[in-house]
């Protein structure tokens, strides 16, 4: 539901691309009457302690977990059940199942209402009752106004013990994901975060199994059937609710509702190996597009890493806006990309990717790719300095609270912790693990860390209008990735010949 990583930490990296700002010169005569660090003189209050209201939570007897926020602002409730089991866990010939699962459920609706009766019912109470498929897991959520809780909450509750699944509306998704896949290659932004992703990850790994038309297809009714029995159980499910109820009176219904269910076998997620890039360039070639997306990938790290902290530290240094080194350095300075920046991922339970990305033109993008290699490695050889170390903590803690603002995320936040199994107070200890970062650690991390021989380049773009070809990275000669949309026979003619 919040984790749709390819969507949630590849695609939505900021992309710092707005036009530099410069800054006219102050005549001397100005300079001379102005009160200079005047604005220095302003007193800056220490932080306020993070202590967020933690849902109250409840554990059921068949292990079914339930997380109630109280939130009476507005006359609203929010909520959301949530299964263990996504995509990364789907057989590889059925590569697509879990889209395709998430859209179905929906749309078919109950034994009681179809889906169009439940689309009627509730645009007239303002109402939604949703499914959606993740990565790792699967949900049915529900909003409403606080008046219409009962039945908006048993409409979900109906969606999610007693589905209909129809065939009609299976064949209506594969239709959308089928028009989807031979689209894949239009955008040439998206190319680049699905390859790099299967770069570092490996193409075949369940982190970035991707459907395909021949996989889509395959899909029945009885597999639908066969992953709702598999994941439907309640030691396997988390309850968030947030809104404008009573803890005690919800916690009475969520009890009555779901602690009959027997318990049933629990989830194992898929333990796999993160091999890491080969080293190299690899190229996507694209001959509609003027400009190149560039990006060096290579393995991140997890949030439970003791070193979580100083690696958050050092990436901000490194990219973390405006005035981070990567910016600085390859846009400002020497003007080689629209958009430059990097992210040290860190997933909840597996490494994340280590990425640094770059749009530039066609012509620059061997100087782009250069420079962008020059900055990674100089973490391990240019000294962090002290104002840099205190300028990363100040940005990343004075926007850490706007990430957990309102209780509603909160919420999820809770929820993704009891999910992955993290201690309760992570999201306290987040604060203290930043300002304990020393440049010591900044040094520690990155020699230990960062590594350019196990890099590789990836390039999406128009080889014929680069300026300089890219074996003069060093990094051999490059190697071109194939991305055609396998068709298959049968609908070659249907697809027009679909296969780029």
């Amino acid at each position: 539901m919040r984790r749709r990583w390819l969507a949630a930490f590849l695609l939505l990296g900021v992309a710092f691309a707005q036009a530099q700002v410069t800054t006219p010169a102050i005549p001397p005569d100005a300079r001379e009457a102005k009160q200079p660090g005047a604005w220095e003189k302003i007193a800056i209050p220490p932080l306020h302690p993070f202590h967020p209201q933690q849902p109250k939570r409840i554990e059921l007897s068949n292990g079914l977990v339930i997380l109630l926020q109280e939130d009476h602002e507005l006359p609203f409730i929010n909520g959301f059940i949530e299964m263990r089991g996504g995509s990364q866990s789907e057989p590889a010939e059925r590569a697509g199942l879990v889209d395709l699962y998430a859209q179905t459920w929906r749309t078919s609706g109950t034994a009681g209402h179809s889906g169009d009766a439940l689309d009627d019912l509730l645009e007239a109470k303002a109402a939604k009752v949703e499914t959606s498929g993740d990565d790792d897991s699967t949900a049915v959520s529900w909003s409403c106004l606080k008046k219409d809780e009962d039945q908006v909450f048993a409409i979900a509750v109906d969606l999610l013990l007693h589905p209909a699944f129809d065939e009609q509306k299976l064949a209506l998704a594969k239709q959308q994901e089928m028009a989807g896949i031979v689209r894949r290659n239009d955008d040439a932004g998206g190319i680049a975060a699905r390859e790099a992703a299967k770069l570092v990850y490996g193409a075949h790994s369940p982190y970035v199994r991707q459907p395909e038309i021949a996989t889509t297809m395959a899909v029945t009714l009885a597999d639908l059937t066969a992953w709702h029995t598999r994941t439907v159980v309640p030691n396997n499910i988390i309850i968030g609710v947030e809104g404008d109820f009573d803890a005690a009176a919800m916690e009475k219904t969520l009890r009555g509702t779901f602690e009959k269910l027997p318990r049933g076998p629990a989830w194992k997620s898929p333990q796999v190996p993160v091999p890491g890039p080969k080293p190299g360039v690899y190229l996507v070639k694209k001959a509609d597009v003027n400009q190149s997306n560039v990006w060096i990938v290579g393995v991140g790290t997890e949030r439970r890493n003791p070193d979580y902290y100083a690696l958050s530290v050092m990436n901000e240094i490194f990219s973390g806006g405006f005035g981070s080194r990567l910016f600085q350095d390859v846009r400002t300075r020497l003007g080689l990309a629209y958009s430059v920046y990097g992210v040290y991922g860190a997933s909840y339970d597996h490494p994340g990717m280590f990425y640094t990305v770059a749009a530039t033109k066609s012509a620059s993008t061997e100087e782009a790719a250069r420079e962008m290699l020059k900055e990674i490695g100089d973490l391990r050889t240019q000294p962090f300095a002290d104002d840099e170390l205190k300028t990363a903590k100040d940005q990343l803690l004075n926007s850490f609270i706007f990430r957990y603002d309102t209780r509603e995320k909160v919420l999820n936040e809770a929820a993704a912790l009891e999910f992955y199994h993290y201690p309760p107070d992570f999201l306290e200890k987040y604060r203290e693990g930043v300002e304990r970062v020393t440049v010591a650690d900044l040094e520690r991390v990155a020699h230990r860390y960062i590594d350019p021989a196990k890099l590789a380049v990836l390039v999406v773009g128009n080889d014929t209008q680069f300026g300089r070809p890219l074996s003069l990275l060093g990094l051999g000669q490059e190697q071109v990735l194939d991305v055609t949309i396998p068709i298959p026979p049968q609908m070659r003619e249907e697809l027009g010949g679909a296969q780029e």
